[in-house]
């Protein structure tokens, strides 16, 4: 039974991110800035965008063809692990898959939505038709000359200045480019995400066709992968909230008594908060391992298998890792005032995000035992 590649490479690049990352997040993310963007109508800072953008990291992964730093896939772990350290939430997510789904068709229409990407434009992809990630049906239509239809749950929707939309025209699937601009008010229904500094809307699509860009080149491939690829870029953002939840969890049990004891010193927390740590290891080997498989043509098994095994484990990290934080926090845990809730919403939102771990065991066990 071969279960691909198990090597992981940690180049030069990613570790001069990684320092770069850590120093910038925390900067632009402390806690109480998380919280005071909790009720905010966008749930991110803007000048944080900005500087994000000013590092160049909306084109890291693109080619220097399109203004990007042709970086590769890989460079995009160790910041977004760096972001869920400091549950720092921007578009940045969002604006990556949508450039890496452009890019994977490999259609030369693509080009100028990529270069305005790398240029710093919020950008986002309406996967979702039903509630459900695993549904594939595609029901939004070009057909009479007008893209018709909706789109659920569309991450960074109300921001974004492009939106990649996959539709069906005559019998094929197809991605529509469509300006933020395009789609009113009235055709915008916001959601409220579990994960509160995120936003998403769901939207009612009614363009004329000649009012948008049309790709049909390798359509079903790249929103494939790039639903991995975000699978992948979800795993690294929940594994850094992971270490951070740790963090907060262990500095709470070194200084709350009870009994006349530090409620550390008892096994029963202790022991579990063990068990967080070796999880978060685990996390750690499988995100980077993916990472290290990552380039930019087509994915290959052994990435597919990194991935599955990376978003699986880590998903389940954080909500085990949240779920102890507020149980060990006491009645004060389950309050919001306590910062523990907000990491277990967080991986409630993860755990669904690009799909559960059993979704994703179910395509591992296809790419393993199909070889058999």
């Amino acid at each position: 039974m071969d279960f691909g590649k198990t090597q992981i490479s940690f180049s030069e690049e990613q570790a001069m991110l990684l320092d770069a990352a850590q120093g910038l997040c925390a900067d632009l993310s402390p806690i109480d800035k998380v919280r005071s963007l909790l009720e905010d109508d966008t749930g991110y800072d803007e000048a944080a965008w900005q500087q994000m953008v000013e590092m160049g990291w909306t084109g890291l992964a693109l080619p220097e063809s399109v203004g990007g730093s042709d970086f590769g896939l890989g460079a995009l772990v160790p910041l977004f692990e760096c972001m869920g350290k400091r549950l720092l939430t921007t578009p940045l997510m969002s604006t990556v898959l949508a450039a890496e789904c452009l890019r994977r068709t490999g259609d030369p229409a693509a080009h100028t939505s990529l270069e305005q990407i790398a240029a710093g434009a919020k950008a986002t992809v309406a996967f979702v038709e039903a509630d459900d990630w695993g549904s594939q049906g595609v029901t939004t239509r070009i057909e009479d000359g007008k893209l018709q239809g909706s789109k659920r749950h569309v991450a960074d929707a109300a921001d974004a200045a492009i939106l990649v939309i996959p539709a069906m025209r005559e019998g094929v699937k197809v991605l529509a480019i469509v300006r933020g601009d395009q789609i009113d008010a009235a055709c915008r229904t916001k959601h409220d995400v579990l994960d509160a500094p995120r936003r998403a809307q769901s939207i009612t699509l009614d363009i004329a066709e000649a009012d948008i860009t049309v790709i049909a080149s390798n359509v079903d491939r790249a929103l494939e992968e790039t639903q991995l690829i975000g699978a992948l870029l979800v795993a690294a953002e929940s594994t850094g909230a992971a270490v951070s939840c740790l963090n907060v969890t262990v500095d709470y049990l070194k200084t709350r008594k009870q009994f006349g004891k530090l409620i550390g010193s008892y096994q029963a927390l202790k022991h579990p908060s063990v068990d967080i740590l070796c999880a978060i290891e685990s996390s750690k080997s499988l995100i980077y391992q993916a990472a290290t498989e990552l380039h930019a043509g087509a994915l290959s098994r052994d990435a597919r298998i990194a991935c599955h095994m990376a978003k699986s484990k880590a998903s389940e990290t954080l909500v085990f890792a949240g779920d102890r934080a507020v149980q060990f926090h006491g009645g004060m845990g389950f309050t919001y005032e306590c910062d523990a809730q907000l990491y277990l919403r967080r991986g409630l939102w993860a755990q669904q995000a690009f799909g559960d771990p059993m979704h994703h065991r179910k395509r591992l066990a296809q790419l393993i035992l199909d070889d058999e």
